[in-house]
């Protein structure tokens, strides 16, 4: 069967996140993803220099630096399991939501996707973490105007050097439908050196 290619990609949709944990050998392994339901939207700019060595009048070396993506998830409202997992505030025995000073969130894998025109790309962003969350909120007129909430990531390397990783023309049909189901980590081995042109 012929690989699958998509010409643009829009929308956003499915939104989860993966508890991240590191042990003393640098090893991440992730929990199940949990949903983040009403995603809005998501800009992630590249985070990193190219840095030029000259020599003999021209540029002799150069030194690319990838140190992730930072940038805004903006969802209808951030779920309190993501509250309570990531940004570790805490619920009493009343169900009241506490946020402490001195909590220290957790890492994360962000996974989602974008709409294509032939089929979706799914995404994995594999060392998040976040801020808290804006209040914001006014008086409600004539129509209701629905307010959102944003948090800001910041997206690092693995231990391993591994960023990010996403769903292309020839990923696997067991790959792409278990995407959802636990945080996919990349073979050692590259399957081809054929150019990207899903998105």
């Amino acid at each position: 069967m012929a690989a699958v290619k998509n010409k643009v990609k829009f929308g956003l949709r499915n939104c989860h996140y993966a508890l991240a944990t590191m042990d003393d050998s640098q090893n991440v392994t992730f929990s199940t993803p949990v949903p983040i339901p009403g995603a809005v939207s998501l800009s992630l700019s590249a985070e990193g220099d190219n840095d030029p060595f000259y020599a003999d009048d021209s540029v002799y070396f150069l030194v690319a630096t990838n140190t992730g993506y930072s940038g805004d998830l903006e969802v209808a409202m951030i779920p309190e399991s993501f509250l309570k997992d990531v940004l570790k505030e805490t619920e009493d025995a009343n169900g009241v939501i506490v946020e402490n000073k001195d909590a220290e969130p957790a890492h994360f894998a962000l996974l989602f996707e974008f709409t294509g025109d032939k089929k979706q790309i799914r995404h994995c962003m594999y060392y998040c973490s976040a801020t808290r969350p804006a209040m914001e909120g006014d008086t409600k007129e004539d129509k209701t105007n629905v307010k959102t909430e944003k948090i800001s990531i910041t997206s690092t390397p693995l231990p391993n050097g591994i960023v990010k990783s996403k769903t292309g023309s020839n990923t696997s049909d067991t790959v792409y439908n278990d995407w959802y189901k636990a945080v996919y980590m990349p073979s050692a081995t590259p399957a081809s050196t054929e150019t990207d042109t899903g998105a």
